[in-house]
């Protein structure tokens, strides 16, 4: 076995290992980062949108800001046909979708894990995985070709929807293809759009039209009629086709820097955790690009272990905390499937029934607000809560907003990845847990008593509660 053993090594640099690594390397805790790739951050983005729930974990580690500065927000989504949804009455500080490419998330989390003192290990791939009682080993290539073992405490697999640890530990991946031979561009443009993403889809086809900020766009494209293998060759001429079919015009495309064609799945594994190895990202689910929820939820998913594996590993809690990752994130991968298949099967309605319903559904979302915020919930992600043990407080499990405090906001206390506890009334018993633990009042006079964890969302809550009950709940939670 060759190098210093680590308590958690994680596998796949993209956006949802860069999160989960910096995190743990913030929480003081060593993380080697295993990544099969040349350290390069490749500008060819799949992903283009933050939303408003993970712009809220971006700004828990001082990060939004920077994102924000980078990207252009838009404050409404077109889904299919006339149906648009409007983000300027979202309960959030961003109250809006950030148009971004991924490979600039990827800059600012690199270099924040960088900052942070995790150790990468580019062009190292992983060859075999397996585990015991007290920890995993793990057989990886480096650049030479020479084998080496890891040993580490815990292992995340973030790699992707091909992971090698997903078949390492032997989940399957069960799903479909909904949508093959979807076809993407990099192209330039020689007329702007008159809006910042342009998205449409007709009975055949669909297209989306993205900027990168460097002069090109990425088209996104599929024709119900050129249901063809990945590996078919793919021109310019059909991207131009597909784009004047879907969006009415090719806008002059011309000079493609990349093309590429690839089927679009529906998959989730069915756990999350087995033993001493997690999945997370798109190694536990994949799903249909729209709504822009991909690199979202795997964000989300990174932000909701990180704590709990730092919590464990710090000896602040029990390793049960662990099963709850699958419990709270299973369900919402779950969910993100059924909703971005839902709206890509009513984009592609031909048959009347389907026409029917997808018109009686804009109807609804026009006109019934319950139902408007609910689809704009999931789609942004601040609508989902997590479950609460039976007789918790009805607030237990919920995203809490960026809500004023009496020396500054909720999203600045939580930076550091503390648990924050606000009061109606000063509490001074926070002693020895300053590490983990901000104690903040309410700017309003709200007299509920809330102690929030690390990714934002309620571990505890009492409309009246003394000192000893807030010392039980604090002692159950932050440890």
């Amino acid at each position: 076995m060759n190098g210093t053993p680590r308590p958690v090594l994680v596998v796949g640099s993209g956006p949802t290992g860069l999160l989960l690594a910096g995190d743990l390397a913030t929480a003081g805790i060593p993380v080697t980062l295993v990544e099969k790739r040349p350290h390069r951050i490749s500008n060819l983005s799949r992903a283009f949108v933050l939303h408003a729930r993970t712009l809220e974990q971006l700004d828990a580690r001082a990060l939004a800001d920077e994102l924000e500065a980078a990207g252009r927000p838009l404050d409404r989504i077109g889904l299919f046909g006339r149906l648009t949804m409007d983000l300027d009455t979202l309960p959030s500080r961003f109250n809006h979708l950030l148009v971004i490419p991924q490979y600039e998330v990827e800059h600012v989390l690199e270099r924040r894990a960088v900052k942070a003192g995790v150790e990468f290990r580019y062009e190292t791939e992983v060859t075999g995985l397996t585990q015991d009682a007290d920890g995993v080993t793990v057989e990886v290539r480096g650049p030479g070709s020479e084998a080496e073992t890891l040993r580490a405490a815990y292992a995340v697999g973030t790699d992707g929807m091909r992971s090698t640890v997903r078949e390492a530990i032997g989940l399957p991946f069960p799903g479909r293809s909904v949508i093959r031979s979807v076809v993407l561009a990099d192209v330039r443009l020689a007329e702007q759009p008159g809006t910042l993403l342009t998205v449409n889809a007709v009975g055949d086809a669909f297209a989306f039209l993205a900027p990168f900020g460097d002069g090109y766009h990425r088209m996104i494209g599929w024709h119900r009629g050129r249901n063809v293998p990945d590996s078919e060759p793919l021109g310019l001429d059909e991207i131009k086709e597909i784009a004047r079919l879907a969006l009415g015009r090719d806008y002059g495309m011309h000079d493609a820097r990349w093309m590429s064609r690839f089927h679009s799945d529906e998959r989730q594994v069915p756990a999350y955790r087995v033993g001493r190895v997690f999945l997370a990202g798109d190694a536990a689910h994949v799903h249909t690009p729209a709504g822009g929820q991909g690199m979202n939820t795997g964000l989300q998913d990174a932000a909701n272990l990180s704590w709990k594996l730092a919590a464990v590993l710090r000896g602040h809690a029990a390793p049960a905390l662990l099963d709850t990752y699958h419990a709270e994130r299973h369900p919402v991968g779950r969910t993100v499937l059924r909703s971005s298949g839902g709206i890509v099967r009513l984009a592609m309605a031909k048959r009347p029934w389907t026409l029917a319903l997808r018109a009686a559904l804009t109807t609804v979302l026009d006109h019934v607000g319950p139902a408007r915020r609910r689809v704009a919930g999931q789609v942004t992600g601040i609508g989902y809560r997590y479950p609460a043990p039976r007789g918790a407080h009805r607030l237990t499990g919920t995203r809490v907003p960026d809500v004023a405090l009496a020396d500054g906001r909720l999203y600045e206390a939580l930076r550091g990845g503390r648990f924050v506890l606000i009061t109606p009334r000063p509490y001074e018993g926070a002693g020895g847990r300053g590490d983990r633990l901000a104690v903040a009042r309410w700017a309003s006079g709200r007299g509920t008593t809330v102690l929030v964890r690390p990714d934002g969302y309620v571990a505890w809550a009492a409309d009246t509660a003394d000192e000893r009950a807030i010392e039980a709940a604090v002692a159950a939670h932050v440890g």
